[in-house]
């Protein structure tokens, strides 16, 4: 009795997915395109198709294929979209008051896809962020990579590498966050690095025993969450995202990076302009943050907007990040502007938010730069990126629209103002909020 219902379902279902698979190849022309793998082009043609960049070049140098559906982007620029090597948006959290190091914390359980912090970095052109667990522990969890695709559930965020994994890092911290002096958490910056030795000490005894056992189920240890997480940074399988601010923590990072041999890139470096020939002498790459007003914590009091551009003269590798809520993802764009200000060039700062955080994370092969064959995110400028005056009007992600300010509600998230940090907006069935009078007084623009 159920398998006629169940094969007109699965017919359906064929159906609509022969139909996805047939989506409309989209073309943008007119706009300056900035690749960031190459030149600007002034009078650009940008196709896209199945969620990847078909072409990207001059006006005069793209077919636009038949059948394309066309947008005229005349007056706009268009960029890679925005990549934050350094967020906490989807209210997100890692290790607990217990203790100072939990590898086995997953930032993947706790976080929501649905909270607004991630329309609102929509709203500032990041289509692929890095997002962590706190700085409070010496090792916190490990974050996750997300491509912010619209999205119901957690798992419609995730990059997955060829594996079959997720995409993410394993944070780490030193400095004052996590000397507490209780709980195990350590009291000093000398008690902070033995103990991150310690359990990387362990963590190779453990890899050892498991190589020994040689599939004999006898002779493995019982199975360490922790550890496990430990041998995969000593594998190469995890990049270490490193809070750190100065120069003498950042230098402890780069001693332990060397000697247990983990890929580590430096978060925030505040100091990093008085240790730059040490950073880039280590091949250490640095994702940034560009705060724009004094205070905050004592270690930071010699943190300067020049670093970028120190940092860069010296051949390290420059990102810069949100650090949400710290700075507001829907200005992210800002901290490209202002590292230019202080001496950064032009082109190191665009590659900054784009292809550089893309390294920062192993994602180059796919995300960064505007070019065929690379996942199609990007977003569309009012105007000149680095200008105070530029709005991103537009955020595309593997050949979606995600974000367009033309839209009511996307603008609200865009602006601010009353029911933007709300999820979802209470649903009242009794009578009318003062929020759609205010809508319904300037003619039903939110």
């Amino acid at each position: 009795m159920h398998t006629r219902p169940l094969l007109c379902l699965a017919a359906v279902l064929g159906l609509a997915a022969s139909l996805g698979a047939q989506e409309k190849t989209q073309v943008f022309k007119g706009a300056q395109i900035i690749p960031i793998a190459g030149e600007p082009i002034a009078n650009g043609v940008f196709v896209v198709a199945g969620g990847k960049i078909v072409a990207v070049g001059a006006a005069d140098k793209v077919a636009i294929p038949a059948g394309a559906e066309i947008h005229d982007a005349t007056g706009k620029v268009l960029m890679p979209g925005l990549i934050d090597s350094h967020s906490h948006i989807g209210a997100g959290s890692g290790g607990d008051g217990s203790g100072p190091i939990q590898p086995d914390a997953r930032v993947l359980d706790s976080l929501d896809a649905r909270d607004a912090s991630i329309q609102k970095a929509r709203a500032g052109g990041i289509t692929t962020v890095n997002v962590m667990p706190g700085s409070g522990h010496l090792i916190s969890g490990q974050t996750l990579y997300l491509k912010l695709r619209a999205a119901r559930v957690v798992d419609d965020l995730l990059i997955k590498l060829p594996d079959g994994t997720n995409a993410g890092g394993l944070k780490m911290a030193n400095g004052t966050n996590s000397m507490r002096g209780a709980n195990g958490f350590p009291g000093t910056r000398a008690k902070s690095a033995a103990l991150v030795r310690e359990e990387y000490i362990k963590a190779q005894e453990y890899r050892d025993k498991i190589k020994r056992a040689n599939g004999d189920a006898e002779k493995m240890p019982p199975r360490d969450l922790a550890l496990e997480e430990i041998v995969e940074v000593l594998d190469g399988k995890r990049i270490v995202q490193n809070h750190t601010h100065r120069h003498d923590d950042i230098l402890t990072v780069l001693r332990l990076s060397k000697e247990f041999g983990f890929k580590v890139v430096l978060h925030h470096v505040s100091e990093g302009w008085k240790v730059a020939d040490e950073i880039a002498a280590a091949h250490v790459a640095c994702s940034v943050i560009m705060i724009d007003s004094p205070g905050g914590k004592l270690e930071t009091r010699d943190a300067d907007w020049r670093t970028p551009a120190i940092l860069e003269k010296a051949g390290v590798l420059v990102g810069f990040h949100t650090d949400d809520p710290i700075c507001d993802s829907r200005i992210f764009i800002r901290s490209a502007a202002l590292a230019v200000r202080a001496g950064m060039t032009r082109k190191g700062a665009l590659e900054a938010v784009t292809i550089a955080n893309a390294k920062i994370l192993g994602l180059e092969a796919r995300v960064g730069t505007l070019e065929a064959g690379k996942d199609a995110d990007f977003i569309l400028l009012s105007g000149d990126p680095l200008s105070v005056y530029t709005h991103v009007e537009e955020t595309w992600v593997e050949g979606k629209k995600v974000f367009d300010r033309s839209r009511p509600e996307d603008h609200l998230y865009a602006v601010g103002g009353a029911g933007a940090g709300d999820s979802r907006r209470a649903q009242l069935c009794c009578f009318t909020s003062a929020w759609d009078l205010i809508a319904a007084a300037n003619g039903g623009d939110q």
